[in-house]
């Protein structure tokens, strides 16, 4: 069973509908023990940082969080479900995050309109996760923040505004988008199908 992560986000039933679209079998719960005991775990995420930051702590989805990446448990991370495995962010103060990958979550530089609302490319390499999906495919993101100093290892996707920044990332048993994929039409279903079916491989 597919634990998704209930802490108030509002992509929340977007997403739960996108997943059990591709076939998830899916339990959305905001107990931190269901996340321990699932077999994969979905973090949805919209608005700041340190608002997910603070409820996450509060539910100790926080610590639970860090113990199921640790024991090799499938995680996928969308928008500010990305943000959150950074070191650190910036948005409306440095303070620290979940530290499960490398980088700091910074606002984009001065002179671009934020957030940046829409559609825009991911470039990607051919990987199982983007099976189906040619590179340069068109993802809707809402965002004022990006990763900064990333492991350039575990970055799977690229977009360009303004700058170059990392719009996905794959690495062990962590998945993350910065853009919604619950969002993005048939790409973004694509994407979800092909992680749910990465999910049923590893049990």
């Amino acid at each position: 069973m597919i634990a998704v992560i209930n802490y108030g986000a509002g992509n929340l039933p977007n997403a739960v509908r996108a997943l059990e679209h591709v076939g998830a079998r899916l339990q959305v719960t905001d107990q931190a023990a269901d996340v321990r005991r699932a077999s994969a775990v979905v973090l949805p995420g919209v608005g700041a940082t340190a608002d997910t930051m603070r409820s996450l702590q509060t539910m100790e989805m926080d610590a639970a969080i860090r113990a199921v990446v640790a024991q090799g448990v499938p995680f996928l991370g969308i928008c500010v479900g990305m943000q959150v495995l950074a070191q650190s962010s910036e948005e409306f103060g440095l303070h620290p995050c979940l530290g499960l990958v490398p980088g700091v979550i910074r606002r984009f530089p001065a002179g671009l309109k934020v957030p940046q609302i829409g559609w825009n490319q991911v470039e990607h390499a051919e990987t199982p996760l983007w099976q189906g999906i040619p590179s340069g495919a068109e993802f809707y993101f809402v965002h004022s923040y990006y990763l900064d100093e990333a492991d350039q290892g575990q970055i799977s996707g690229r977009t360009e505004y303004g700058l170059t920044f990392p719009s996905a990332l794959a690495f062990n048993n962590i998945t993350a988008v910065q853009f919604h994929p619950e969002k993005s039409g048939r790409w973004g279903l694509q994407l979800l199908k092909n992680w749910v079916s990465q999910v049923a491989g590893s049990q």
